[in-house]
């Protein structure tokens, strides 16, 4: 566990910080579309779900890659 943590603590390099903000930001826009109004169809509120799934698992793959240390 300890390993874990001190990898989410290291520096994360650009390319996977631009990936986490959209992560974000779908992982948002799902999250929207599943708490609209009753009327929506059913369709988009999956979409929503699949959306916001698909967001928090990039969000958290991208933190967790950190730039490699020159020895």
């Amino acid at each position: 566990m300890k390993k874990i943590v001190n990898r989410m603590k290291k520096p994360t390099p650009l390319y996977f910080k631009k990936l986490r903000n959209i992560g974000l930001a779908l992982a948002a826009a799902g999250t929207t579309l599943l708490a609209a109004p009753i009327g929506v169809p059913l369709l988009i509120v999956k979409i929503g779900g699949y959306l916001a799934l698909a967001g928090s698992v990039v969000s958290a793959v991208s933190q967790s890659a950190v730039k490699m240390e020159k020895e």
